[in-house]
C-alpha cells in the first residue's frame, strides 16, 4: 500500500493493542446499533408504532431502523474531515461517547401509550444520532489498526475492528435472548430496557480502553510536515469518486446483506413462519460465533491472496447461497433453520472481513478516514432499507421468500462486481498521491 509521507516504523505488539482498542470500541458500537434492528423486529414495532396491522407496525418499525443508515453520511462527512485534519483518536472517542449514551437513553424512554406520538418521534431521533456516531466509528477504527500495523500484516490487524461486528451481534442477541424468557408482561413493560441500560456501563470500559490507544504514527507525521488535506471530504467525492463507489459497493453485502439475514429473517421468522423468537435469536447467535472465526481466516486470506479477489469469491458464493438458505428457513425446522442462518452469515461476512483492508488500500492517507468512512457509510445507507425492502418485497409476492432471496442475489452481485474493478483503482490512488506531490 502506498502512502503518501513515508510509513513509520511499527511493531506487531504495538499493532496488537491498537487493534484490541478498536476491536472493543467497534464492538460496543454495533452492539448498541445492532440493538436497535433485534428491537425494531420484536419490541418497537408494537410498544412505538402502535397500529392494528402488524405489517404497517413493522414497516413503521424498519423506518425508523432505515433512519440510522441514512444518518451515517452525516457522521462519515463530520468524523472523517475531523479524523484527517485533527486526528483519528480524538474522533473515535467522541462517537463511542456518543452513540453509548444515545443507547441508554432509549432504555429509559417511555412507550407510545405513555406519552403518544413523543414516543415514536424520540425513538427515531435517538435513532439518528447513533447513525451519526456509528457514521464516524469504523472508518476511524479500522484506518488507526492499519496505520499501526507493518504493511504485510495489515490484512489481519484490518480485520480486527471487523470482528467487533459479530461480537456486537453475540452481545445484543444474547443480551436480548435471555430478556425474552421473562413473562410477556414483563417483557414489554420493563425486559427490553435492561439491554439498552447496559450501554452506560460498557461505555466506561469502551472508553477507558480507547483513551490508552496512541494516536496513528502515519497521521502524526502528516501533522508534523503538514501533510493533511485542507478539505478531505471534498476531494475525495471530487477527485477519488471512482474509489468511492467501488468501495461502497464492496462494503454493501457485509452490511446489508447481514441486515437482510438477520434483522429481517427474525421478522420473517417470527411473524411469518410463526417460529419462536428465542430460535431466531439463537440462530443469530450461533452465526455470530461462526462469523468471529470466519472474519479472522478472512484477514490472513486477504494477506495471502488480495482483499479483493477474497471480496469477489465471498460475493459469488453469497450469491449462490441466497435460496437455500431462505428454503431452510421455510423448513421450520429448528436445527435447519439454525444452519440456513450460519451459512448466509458467514459466507457474506468473507467479504466483509476484508472490507478494511480493501477500502484503507483504495485510498491515500491523507484522505484515508474521510474516504473509507464515506464508502462504508454510503453502502450503510441503502443497506439501512434492506429490511424495508424485503419486509414490502415479501408481502408483495404473497409471504414467498423468493423475493427476498433474489434481492440477496442482486446484493451479492453487487459486491463481487465492485471487489473485480477495486485493482484497477489503486493505481489511480498512486496518481492522486504523485499529483498531490
Amino acid at each position: 500500500m502506498t502512502d503518501r509521507p513515508a510509513t513509520p516504523t511499527v511493531t506487531d505488539a504495538d499493532a496488537r493493542r491498537v487493534a484490541f482498542g478498536a476491536f472493543v470500541g467497534t464492538a460496543l458500537e454495533w452492539y448498541d446499533f445492532f440493538l436497535y434492528g433485534t428491537a425494531a423486529s420484536l419490541v418497537f414495532n408494537r410498544l412505538f408504532f402502535a397500529t392494528d396491522d402488524p405489517v404497517v407496525a413493522t414497516l413503521a418499525a424498519f423506518a425508523s431502523f432505515a433512519v440510522g443508515f441514512a444518518a451515517r453520511p452525516v457522521g462519515a462527512v463530520i468524523f472523517g474531515h475531523l479524523g484527517d485534519r485533527i486526528g483519528r483518536r480524538r474522533c473515535l472517542i467522541v462517537t463511542v461517547t456518543m452513540i453509548g449514551i444515545v443507547t441508554g437513553l432509549i432504555g429509559l424512554l417511555p412507550t407510545y401509550l405513555s406519552i403518544g406520538l413523543a414516543a415514536p418521534l424520540l425513538l427515531t431521533l435517538f435513532r439518528l444520532l447513533q447513525g451519526v456516531a456509528v457514521g464516524g466509528e469504523w472508518g476511524g477504527a479500522v484506518t488507526l489498526a492499519v496505520e499501526h500495523a507493518p504493511p504485510e500484516r495489515r490484512g489481519r490487524y484490518a480485520a480486527m475492528p471487523q470482528v467487533g461486528a459479530p461480537v456486537g451481534t453475540l452481545l445484543s442477541s444474547g443480551a436480548f435472548l435471555a430478556v425474552a424468557t421473562l413473562p410477556p408482561e414483563s417483557f414489554d413493560s420493563w425486559g427490553w430496557r435492561l439491554p439498552f441500560l447496559a450501554a452506560f456501563p460498557l461505555l466506561g470500559i469502551a472508553l477507558w480502553l480507547r483513551r490508552r490507544v496512541e494516536e496513528s504514527p502515519l497521521f502524526a507525521t502528516m501533522l508534523e510536515t503538514d501533510e493533511r488535506a485542507s478539505s478531505p471530504v471534498r476531494e475525495v467525492v471530487t477527485r477519488a469518486w471512482p474509489q468511492l463507489a467501488v468501495g461502497a459497493g464492496s462494503a454493501f453485502l457485509g452490511v446489508g446483506g447481514f441486515y437482510l439475514i438477520t434483522t429481517f429473517a427474525i421478522s420473517y421468522g417470527t411473524a411469518t413462519l410463526g417460529l419462536p423468537r428465542s430460535l431466531m435469536l439463537g440462530a443469530t447467535l450461533v452465526a455470530a460465533v461462526v462469523e468471529i472465526g470466519v472474519v479472522v481466516l478472512g484477514g490472513r486470506l486477504a494477506e495471502r491472496h488480495g482483499a479483493w479477489r477474497v471480496t469477489v469469491a465471498g460475493g459469488i458464493a453469497s450469491a449462490v447461497a441466497a435460496f437455500p438458505a431462505f428454503w431452510l428457513l421455510d423448513s421450520r425446522s429448528p436445527v435447519l433453520v439454525v444452519l440456513g442462518v450460519t451459512v448466509a452469515t458467514a459466507l457474506l461476512s468473507v467479504p466483509y472481513a476484508v472490507s478494511g483492508a480493501l477500502l484503507t488500500e483504495l485510498f491515500p492517507a491523507h484522505l484515508r478516514y474521510s474516504g473509507v468512512a464515506l464508502s462504508s457509510n454510503l453502502a450503510g445507507v441503502v443497506s439501512g432499507f434492506v429490511p424495508l425492502a424485503a419486509t414490502a418485497l415479501l408481502a408483495a409476492g404473497g409471504g414467498s421468500s423468493a423475493m427476498p432471496a433474489l434481492l440477496l442475489v442482486g446484493i451479492s452481485l453487487v459486491t463481487a462486481g465492485a471487489g473485480a474493478l477495486a485493482p484497477r483503482l489503486f493505481a489511480e490512488r498512486d496518481r492522486v498521491v504523485a499529483a498531490d506531490r
